[in-house]
């Protein structure tokens, strides 16, 4: 059955605001019969220390709805359709979403779909909301309030003409998706996305000194431009938490990285490096953390910065097999027309490093793999273990060249 089109933008009837008690029981009441529930976030990442969830956008049965958490709404109510594994919630890149909801509400997910890993499993080249709506309905998204302070109210009409978008065609794209992936077989693809999705758990929000060498181009520094620079970046995540702002409206990343060269230790040598509002606000302290880092002297070697990734923790020889299965996942992606993720992520990489199975029994025991990306993928997994193994078992692989930890 050919479904029509949905309306274009400019046709829609305005969205529903939920910002009461009242409000959000009459969405309940309309969710109640339906199967298929679109669903999106903004946040105030760009304006605050701790980002919080400011919107939930919510489309069903072609109804669309604003539910606003800051207006004092309790909106925990809604996490038991979200948990129902009866219902479709439509998400597109749904993973930031789902970590926020949880980690603010608690809330669980079951039976998700996403049009993003839909759109990027079918080898869309920009599988972005607004490319994708462009290309299958020809209808333009104005995207200018991509980065609004959703924390502001009341909300703008240009934001309530934005948010509403991010849901709307959700629901459609879904069933024009849907048939695609099941004809070129990539459905599961889709489904094994989606549960790796709903079963996310949102990280504790932590900070570390060493992180600053996650800054761009402070591995180039030199180890006393490097201790200078840690004591910049501890001074900016003390200002950042004490006034609620992001770090980055602190003092920008570049502007760290010049201080750390130039090290000014004093105020008129400061004035060339920051902006006027800078100067006056942490001139001081900026100066004294200079001093703190010279007093301190250069590290006696690259600091090791705590990593987010699994494969922190892997000895020699599974971080040669880790960068080998990540060679073939490239490869392999690039001959399905598929984001490399999508043909296996990198946990699952790591645990095949860590594991090295030797037969199909033992991929099977392989935490988050598949059982498709066993029966595609098995053999070839299975012949670039054992090429490593043979490899290391004669003495081929130098490890030092690798340059490595």
């Amino acid at each position: 059955m050919t479904r029509p089109h949905p309306s274009p933008p400019q046709e829609l009837p305005p969205p529903e605001l939920v910002e009461d008690a009242a409000g959000l029981q009459s969405l309940l009441s309309a969710l109640d019969g339906a199967d298929e529930i679109a669903i999106d976030t903004e946040a105030d990442s760009f304006y605050h220390y701790q980002e919080r969830v400011c919107l939930v956008q919510i489309t069903a049965a072609g109804r669309d709805w604003l539910v606003d958490p800051l207006r004092g709404l309790d909106i925990r109510p809604l996490g038991e359709v979200l948990a129902d594994p009866a219902r479709t919630k439509v998400f597109h890149d749904g993973e930031y979403d789902i970590l926020i909801l949880k980690r603010q509400f608690g809330f669980r997910f079951a039976n998700l779909f996403d049009t993003r890993v839909a759109a990027a499993a079918l080898g869309m080249e920009a599988p972005g909301l607004a490319a994708v709506v462009a290309q299958r309905y020809g209808y333009e998204l104005d995207k200018s309030q991509q980065r609004s302070d959703w924390s502001r109210r009341p909300l703008t009409r240009e934001q309530v003409a934005y948010a509403r978008l991010d849901t709307h065609y959700l629901v459609p794209l879904m069933h024009v998706f849907g048939p695609e992936l099941e004809e070129r077989g990539r459905m599961p693809i889709l489904r094994g996305e989606c549960e790796r999705l709903a079963a996310l758990e949102p990280p504790e929000k932590s900070f570390h000194a060493d992180e600053f060498l996650r800054i761009k181009g402070a591995r180039r520094l030199s180890l006393a431009e490097m201790r200078v620079l840690q004591e910049l970046y501890v001074l900016r995540e003390e200002h950042a938490r004490a006034r609620d702002l992001p770090p980055f409206k602190v003092l920008a990343p570049q502007a760290m990285l010049e201080l750390a060269q130039a090290q000014p230790t004093n105020s008129r040598a400061l004035e060339r490096l920051v902006p006027p509002g800078v100067h006056r606000r942490i001139g001081a302290e900026i100066v004294a953390a200079v001093q703190r880092g010279q007093a301190l002297g250069p590290f006696p070697h690259l600091p090791r910065m705590p990593s987010r990734s699994e494969d922190a923790e892997l000895d020699e020889a599974a971080l040669e097999l880790h960068e080998r299965l990540k060679q073939w996942r490239k490869e392999r992606a690039q001959r399905e027309g598929l984001d490399s993720s999508l043909v296996l992520n990198r946990h699952v990489l790591v645990r095949l490093a860590e594991a090295r199975p030797s037969s199909r029994e033992a991929l099977e025991k392989v935490g988050g793999l598949l059982a498709w990306q066993i029966q595609l993928f098995g053999d070839e997994l299975l012949r670039v273990i054992g090429d490593f193994e043979r490899d290391l078992a004669a003495g081929r692989i130098d490890f030092r060249r690798r340059g490595r930890r």
